[in-house]
């Protein structure tokens, strides 16, 4: 099973028609939910203890929809980069050797708490780019599928 857990709802239409479609292709190889939690409000004028706290918080609600057994990967700024192929792999060898559930983190806008890094096995930057966080979702959800494409040896439009 995959689960993408995701500080904020999607709100855009098109995005969340794009997801749904990646919903549905994943349907043939694997369970997949997604889980919503809370993004606080964090203005501009926020103090860096504020801040903190609102990473702690949102933070804390990511970590209480992890069960012991995923194998976490946290998005990260500060993660590895990979190809598409090597992140294929990652997720046969997980899948083989270490856990059947692999939980996906997507943190809220100000970053994660220390606390979610250690629970999470894996970190993975997706691009030296900085993207909206309802278009990481998007795109977690390609590759997770083109990793499936890819260990099955079918075609997939490059």
């Amino acid at each position: 099973m995959i689960k993408l857990v995701c500080v904020g709802k999607c709100k855009e239409k098109a995005l969340i028609q794009l997801i749904g479609e990646y919903l549905k292709r994943l349907g043939a190889y694997t369970k997949v939910e997604i889980i919503e939690t809370e993004e606080l409000v964090a203005p501009q004028s926020n103090s860096l203890a504020q801040n903190q706290q609102v990473i702690e918080q949102e933070s804390e609600a990511s970590l209480k929809k992890i069960k012991s057994g995923d194998y976490v990967i946290l998005l990260d700024l500060h993660g590895k980069t990979m190809t598409s192929e090597k992140f294929a792999e990652i997720i046969k060898d997980v899948q083989t050797y270490k856990s059947s559930d692999i939980t996906f983190v997507i943190g809220g806008s100000l970053g994660v708490s220390d606390a979610l890094r250690r629970r999470s096995d894996f970190a993975w930057k997706l691009s030296d780019n900085t993207f909206p966080h309802q278009i990481v979702r998007l795109l977690v959800l390609e590759q997770v599928y083109r990793a499936f494409k890819i260990l099955r040896n079918e075609p997939y439009h490059k």
